[in-house]
């Protein structure tokens, strides 16, 4: 009997790889980056037909369905951040140099950050965007938040534990927002306490892994929706924004891109050459989160992704890179911080005719290096730009002249955050002696999501 159960076993019942694949529908049985693809192109058509022939509705429906998977991974950042950046503190111990680790990451994070402002103000000074533009002053116009250097100490000084925020709109609705700096300073000091707390910690620290494994789970799933979301994010773009709102901006819409461009496949090359490392090896392994970040334009929601690859794919520790991939997803942004700011302020100054002096240019780049951390918080480059240009003097309704155009422009701005985000860690444990390099330069996991889980965890088990 045994053996006559054990034939009907084999014989009738699939192989688990192949269970596997039955669960899943036909179209996600295709290459992430495919369905990433493939959201994109049927997303950009959708978005062109509703534009095209006035299809109000399924603009409607794009925005929903994009709006609807943003919120999702924001629901996420909460819990994610908090719970990642207090366990990496405590595995920290296990870490041979974590203060030096530590202190030559904020380091390279500034001089990659450095670097990025004066490309933009370099780009600024050749092409003159603000004096060739047909935009209309009239859309010149106030935001109704802007970013102060205030906003750096009342952001370090966590409001609640979990850095929560609550606003009543004109309805008399209440949401509630939270601010991701206050987050990270909270988790970095439960962190400490946990190390200064020794064994009777222990618990607490099962706890939090065992709760963020859970959440990590969550995220996957939401992650998995990215072809999805595409389809909405850039449908949405397309049918609102089109190519009428971009072209009296197109000098500058150019400038950021290509400003991005060559930090990107420019200047990151050319660090990591320096360091005898591969260009196409870091870009084909950091590929799948550089793709995400593109489409969903968060550098946070991205985070776990690029996590994913800085340690599967670039070979840096679990260990390091759990620390320094999320400090990276809320202060390292070499788009959103340092390049745009940079062409905006000059874009502003020249639009208002205000005449930039060497004093201005530097202090572009100050606030660009450090500004990044006063508005960690908070959404959006707008309130680092507002930064940028009350620190200049320069008028704030600029902002409103570079409204429309943002979500153009913010998909190749966090992609540049993202790939600054997983080339740090990369360079700092090379330099360290820490770095895999049978990890970088071997196969390549093209779809995490597709990954083991333990492959995902944002700190080893």
């Amino acid at each position: 009997m045994a053996s006559s159960a054990a034939t009907v076993g084999t014989s009738d019942t699939p192989p688990p790889t192949s269970r596997a694949r039955a669960r899943f529908p036909f179209w996600a049985r295709f290459p992430f980056w495919a369905q990433i693809l493939a959201g994109l192109v049927l997303g950009a058509l959708l978005g062109w037909a509703a534009r095209t022939w006035g299809l109000d509705g399924l603009a409607a429906t794009l925005d929903i369905v994009g709006s609807a998977f943003v919120s999702l991974l924001r629901t996420i950042v909460v819990p994610l951040v908090f719970l990642a950046i207090v366990v990496s503190v405590a595995r920290l111990r296990d870490v041979t140099n974590a203060a030096r680790l530590a202190g030559q990451t904020l380091l390279w994070f500034a001089v990659t950050a450095a670097i990025a402002v004066g490309i933009g103000i370099v780009i600024g000074l050749v092409t003159d965007p603000g004096i060739r533009t047909s935009v209309d002053r009239a859309a010149a116009e106030a935001p109704g938040r802007t970013g102060s250097w205030l906003d750096f100490l009342q952001g370090i000084v966590p409001s609640n534990i979990l850095g929560l925020e609550g606003s009543t709109g004109d309805d008399g609705s209440v949401s509630l927002g939270f601010n991701v700096l206050q987050i990270v300073v909270v988790a970095l000091l439960i962190g400490v306490a946990v190390l200064k707390t020794g064994a009777k910690a222990e618990p607490f620290v099962a706890f939090s892994e065992s709760f963020l494994s859970v959440v990590q789970t969550v995220l996957w799933w939401i992650i998995r929706l990215s072809p999805i979301g595409t389809l909405g994010l850039i449908g949405h773009a397309v049918a609102t924004y089109g190519w009428d709102l971009v072209a009296p901006l197109a000098v500058f819409t150019i400038d950021v891109y290509v400003g991005c461009a060559i930090v990107l496949f420019g200047v990151y090359p050319l660090l990591l050459r320096a360091h005898g490392l591969s260009p196409v090896k870091f870009f084909s392994g950091a590929w799948p989160a550089l793709q995400l970040a593109f489409v969903s334009r968060s550098s946070v929601g991205t985070m776990p992704v690029t996590q994913y690859v800085t340690t599967r794919n670039l070979g840096v520790p679990r260990e390091y890179a759990s620390f320094a991939v999320p400090l990276g997803a809320t202060t390292k942004m070499d788009g959103c911080a340092a390049i745009y700011p940079a062409l905006a302020a000059i874009f502003v100054a020249q639009f208002f005719g205000v005449d930039l002096g060497v004093t201005d240019y530097l202090l572009i780049a100050f606030v660009s290096v450090v500004g990044s951390a006063a508005t960690a918080g908070l959404t959006g480059a707008v309130v680092m730009l507002t930064l940028t240009l009350s620190t200049l003097g320069l008028p704030l309704e600029g902002v409103g002249l570079l409204l429309a155009i943002d979500p153009v422009l913010d998909m190749m701005r966090t992609m540049t955050n993202v790939a600054g985000q997983a080339l740090v860690p990369t360079i700092v444990a090379k330099r360290e002696g820490i770095l895999d390099e049978t990890a970088y330069t071997g196969d390549r996991a093209a779809d995490p999501v597709s990954a083991p889980a333990d492959e995902r965890e944002l700190v080893p088990a």
